[in-house]
Formats: structure tokens, sequence, C-alpha cells
């Protein structure tokens, strides 16, 4: 935060003296927005996603390939009557050139992108993916049946009361993944959190992903104090008066030290850890009949 800080002094410096240059992205809309007053989401272009899925994806099989590869060359050795060196060397020409080779390829290739040509991947989609309005306190679901036809973004609107939360789990390549998605109640209408938390993190964050968005849509309370709201929240009145009521600085987030800020991520990994949601009393199995 303290370098986006200096990034827009130098740019208002730059300005003043009519040295500034519009970066690449600044004339792009990318169709987000996530303020005091709206949280609107959207993503990359398929091709921007694309090149950032093969630079991560490519940098995470490569570090676990090369973990295995270290790990288990000694033990197929061991394994092994034939001589060492020949069977060392065979393992390494069969098996790390390619289970270490291609996703270091890979993930070259990703990050040649990423660092050099920006304009193949930082491109915005063709609109908002949906939307949490704190202010009207209505939720909108933006939807392209039509858009290859016309062009048009059709939107789905309604209140957030009326929309059920749940988190599904499932096996996926023997591994249980977790995901939030919030369901309309009298329409077949979704909203699956997945680009926002990792399917595979356990259920614990995505119960206190719920409870961020159920705080984030409760007007009678202040904002979720997060780094990313934290210049917003003057702006909004609940917030504005919580904050003066309990002195709050207004720069807290701003101005944390790198190891303060640690001691905050531990706190905050702490209670989503020990979060209570499945000991809360399920007002919903009262009016719904839940099916496997």
């Amino acid at each position: 935060m303290r370098l986006c800080e200096q990034e827009e002094r130098e740019d208002a410096e730059k300005k003043a003296n009519g040295t500034y240059v519009p970066r690449m992205a600044e004339s792009m809309d990318f169709h987000y927005i996530y303020n005091h007053q709206r949280h609107r989401f959207a993503q990359l272009s398929p091709g921007g996603r694309f090149w950032n899925y093969l630079y991560l994806y490519g940098k995470g099989f490569f570090l676990m390939a090369l973990i295995f590869s270290i790990v288990w060359a000694p033990i197929h050795v061991a394994l092994i009557d034939a001589p060492w060196r020949e069977e060392l060397k065979a393992f390494f020409v069969e098996v790390v050139s390619l289970f270490v080779g291609v996703p270091l390829v890979i993930w070259g290739i990703g990050f040649l992108v990423m660092q050099y040509f920006p304009r193949l991947w930082v491109r915005p989609s063709r609109g908002p993916v949906w939307e949490l309005n704190r202010q009207t306190g209505m939720v909108t679901i933006f939807e392209y049946d039509q858009y290859k036809k016309n062009g048009t973004i059709g939107e789905f609107v309604a209140p957030f009361y009326e929309f059920d939360a749940y988190v599904v789990a499932t096996v996926l390549h023997n591994v249980v993944v977790h995901l939030l998605c919030l369901n309309h109640r009298y329409q077949n209408k979704q909203i699956a959190f997945g680009p926002l938390l990792d399917i595979y993190q356990g259920s614990t964050e995505h119960y206190a992903l719920w409870d961020y968005i159920q705080n984030y849509m409760d007007v009678s309370r202040p904002l979720p104090d997060v780094p990313k709201l934290e210049a917003f929240r003057h702006l909004d009145p609940t917030t504005a008066a919580y904050d003066r009521q309990h002195g709050r600085n207004p720069r807290y987030w701003v101005d944390m030290d790198d190891a303060a800020f640690e001691k905050e991520l531990d706190k905050i990994y702490n209670a989503v850890a020990e979060i209570d949601t499945e000991k809360r009393l399920n007002m919903m199995y009262l009016h719904v009949r839940y099916q496997d």
C-alpha cells in the first residue's frame, strides 16, 4: 500500500511537470469496482487468464516435480542393482527431463509473456460477472446469453436477502475441495465464488468469506477492516461514525510495518481456523429441505 502511495505521488509530480506518460492499462475498462459502495467482480479476458494459468500452474508443477525428483532419485538408485551412475543418468534422462522439463518450459513461456509482452495478457473481459451493492442491498448477476448475437449484457437483479449461501464439498483428483456459492431462493441463478478463494482451501476459509460478504452488505455495521477498503472508510457514513467513536487510525494498514502486518495475518488465520459457523443455529433448516 505504501508503494501505491509512492507511485501516486510520483505520478502527480510527473503530471504537474508535464512528463507523465499514461500506462498501457489506464485507458482500459476492466469492469472491476471494489469500494465502499459496491463490489463488482470481473476477470481478465480468456486469453489473459490463459497466460496467467500457464505461468502459475507451470511454476507449481515444476516445483512439485523438482521436489519429487530430488527425493525419489536416491531411492530409485538404491532399489536398482545396476551401476548407480548409469542408473542415475537414465533416471534423469527419462523422468526428470519429462516431468521437470515440461513444466519448466511452460513456466518459462508464461513468465516471458507476463514480463515482456503485457499486451498479450492485460486485456479486459467483455464485462463484469456479478456485483454486490452495499448501498442498495441488491445483487446483480450479469448474463451473456445474447452477447454474441447483439452485444447486449443481461442483468438479473435481486435483493441480497433473497440469496442463500452454501459451501459445496466434493472430491477432485482424490482431494476434497470446497466452493462457496450464493443461490437465489426462487430462480435458478447462482454466483460461485471460486475466483475469490482457492477451492483447495479448507471449509473454514469459505465460511469466513461468507461472513465477510455478509458484513460488507450490512449497512448497519462498518465496512470490513481490510487494507483494500481503508481508503474508502471515511466515505461510508456507518464506517466513518464507527471509526470516530473508536478512534481508529485512518492509516492503520498503510502505516503498519511488515512485522506488525505478519502478526495481524497470524491473528486472522487463527480466527478463520477457529470460526464457529458449523456450531451456529441453522435457521434455514426450519424452512428448506436439503438434498444430497
